[in-house]
């Protein structure tokens, strides 16, 4: 091997020009590879946070209330002959017919999951749980003075809530906290009804139950509908309001993978009689661009490196016509196909492994200069773009490999040119 690698580093410092087209070839590629794939990651994490920064990942519902079915009774024969004054008479075209069943859904209600309270501690212990949060909400009205807003009272332990939500990074304004009365409202909604922190506002329910509760924080999610929507309650003064003491209408879980969301709601779907949604099955237009965004950014992956393996192999094949005679000569010396094949092997290698280390510079230089130049309405950067090792370690590795397969072509070629013939040309 030693033979073998000072031919090779040899070869590549007498062919200056070659050597230097191929890493920097190498490393335009793979710096091409490596920000692209940063953007993309860094794209749907920023999708990802915003969409997912409002809503949980897995949701666990009541079941339904099946509808119920009315059937007439069957009408009781007679036991006197129908006489002719008394013969029967068709129905009329507005009679219901004997078989027509009757379909008769139950009243709408407020829904609550029946002893939810052991239920949070089993979640907590399944597989690929982080968090969970008990929530009581339902549809009212938030008036204050002449405005008034169609709202969402959600009921939340706070603690727990936050581990789903992270609201406690989301306040703009008041404090953190959350006791009986008091209420956590959207930036949008204050403005919308002059609520600022510590001002009293009336909540009414459908159901007629009416409340006072104040504001002691604003929060500003990222999204106007939510800011506009959702008001956050104490737990316990939701399930007042709602009519379910004690009661939960669903239960918020994260996971520890967002994208394991649908597995892990099936194993949860086999263990309890509950319904569980994803967010996958919730957003599946979002769940199909970040698909295609990955699948774009594993093709412009896989375009690029054949792109430098062609390249590599090109030179490298134009290096062993050009050497031929140095080849001879060495074969003709005692080195055997294996060394020589070694030599151009080992060549791929050091072109791939050093235009990856170069490649990884230009990235952190094109990351760099996108986030300096691309800035949004705010003056801050569109989205947070980071340059993470492991990208870079496997995309120099994958570099590396196409390199070494780059050369296998002219290896080969080197390796069976016979020593006399190569010399005498």
């Amino acid at each position: 091997m030693g033979f073998a690698w000072r031919i090779a580093v040899r070869f590549l410092v007498e062919g200056r020009l070659q050597t230097a087209l191929m890493v920097v070839g190498v490393a335009f590629g793979v710096s091409v590879v490596t920000y692209i794939t940063a953007l993309v990651n860094g794209l749907q994490e920023n999708t990802i946070r915003r969409t997912l920064g409002v809503q949980p990942h897995l949701t666990v519902r009541p079941i339904k209330d099946v509808p119920l079915v009315a059937r007439p009774a069957p009408a009781m024969p007679s036991l006197q002959p129908p006489s002719s004054a008394q013969s029967p008479q068709p129905p009329g075209p507005g009679a219901p017919a004997e078989s027509m069943s009757i379909q008769q859904p139950r009243a709408q209600r407020t829904r609550s999951i029946d002893n939810w309270p052991p239920l949070v501690p089993m979640l907590e212990r399944s597989p690929g749980v982080v968090a969970v949060s008990p929530m009581a909400s339902g549809a009212a009205l938030a008036q204050r003075g002449e405005g008034s807003r169609a709202i969402s009272l959600i009921g939340i332990e706070l603690d727990r809530y936050d581990r789903i939500a992270a609201l406690g990074n989301k306040i703009i304004a008041g404090h953190f906290r959350l006791g009986p009365g008091e209420a956590i409202i959207g930036r949008e909604l204050a403005d919308d009804l002059g609520v600022q922190v510590g001002d009293r506002f009336i909540v009414t329910l459908g159901r007629g139950t009416t409340d006072s509760v104040r504001a002691v924080a604003i929060y500003d999610a990222g999204v106007r509908e939510v800011n506009r929507r959702n008001v956050y309650v104490p737990l316990r003064s939701a399930q007042s309001l709602l009519g379910i003491a004690g009661g939960a209408t669903q239960i918020d879980l994260t996971v520890a993978d967002v994208f394991a969301a649908e597995r892990v709601a099936q194993a949860l779907a086999a263990r309890l009689p509950h319904e569980i949604e994803s967010w996958m099955q919730t957003n599946t237009q979002l769940l199909s661009a970040l698909q295609a965004q990955t699948l774009s950014t594993r093709l412009i992956r896989l375009v690029v490196m054949l792109v430098v393996v062609l390249g590599i192999a090109s030179v490298l094949a134009v290096s062993v016509v050009q050497k031929r005679k140095e080849i001879g000569i060495l074969r003709a010396m005692g080195a055997s196909r294996g060394q020589m094949m070694r030599v151009f092997l080992l060549q791929g290698a050091l072109v791939g492994s050093s235009g990856s280390v170069l490649g990884a510079g230009l990235s952190w230089l094109m990351i760099a200069l996108f986030s300096a130049l691309v800035k949004g309405s705010d003056g801050r950067a569109l989205f947070p773009i980071s340059l993470q090792w492991e990208v870079v370690g496997s995309i120099g590795l994958l570099a590396t490999v196409c390199g070494v397969l780059a050369a296998a072509a002219p290896a080969r070629q080197a390796a069976r040119l016979d020593p006399a013939q190569a010399m005498r040309l």
